[in-house]
């Protein structure tokens, strides 16, 4: 393989790539590792390539903002974990009541239908806009509220000691999931 006939000829730069990451990291696992990452970012941006550019510049670019980007989310990483330990230094463990309790909202919470369970951890717990957990779900915005709106009726319902599935006397016929109460 020539640079002529393939200007986007990654793999006689493989060498180049693998020196440069271990000068970076020190460590042959994770340089290969880095290289690894390049090549994938490298070629799911093959389209901004210009052909009259210098593969090789290209590549040590990409590869240089992977190994950046690694330890951007390393620094991160390692500032939550030092938060949680720090918060965890703080906290007492919790009582037999307070876990029975965390027990049965869990259990109450993972009884929801799919669909209104998916809804709600997405918007309560991941902290999803209602638009954003709508787009996740491919679903219109109304539907996730409703779908939002019915597991909380249910949570209250488990949480007043109601039946959370009260039997209907009417029957829905045809129609989705979500027309049902």
């Amino acid at each position: 393989m020539t640079t002529n006939s393939n200007p986007f000829n990654v793999i006689g730069q493989l060498a180049a790539l693998r020196r440069y990451a271990r000068s970076l990291v020190r460590n042959p696992d994770e340089a290969e590792d880095l290289v690894h990452d390049a090549l994938v970012r490298a070629l799911e941006r093959r389209s901004t390539f210009r052909s009259d550019g210098s593969i090789r510049n290209w590549l040590m670019s990409i590869l240089h903002n992977t190994h950046i980007d690694r330890l951007r989310r390393d620094r991160s990483v390692n500032r939550r974990h030092d938060a949680a330990r720090e918060l965890s230094e703080t906290v007492t463990p919790a009582g037999q009541e307070h876990t029975v309790r965390l027990s049965q909202v869990r259990d109450a919470f993972l009884a929801l239908p799919e669909e209104q369970r998916e809804a709600l951890h997405l918007v309560a717990i991941e902290e999803l806009s209602y638009q954003e957990a709508a787009d996740v779900l491919h679903i219109p915005v109304g539907t996730l509220m409703s779908r939002i709106s019915r597991a909380r009726a249910r949570l209250r319902a488990m949480e007043g000691g109601e039946d959370a599935n009260p039997v209907s006397h009417l029957r829905i016929v045809g129609g989705n999931p979500d027309d049902q109460p």
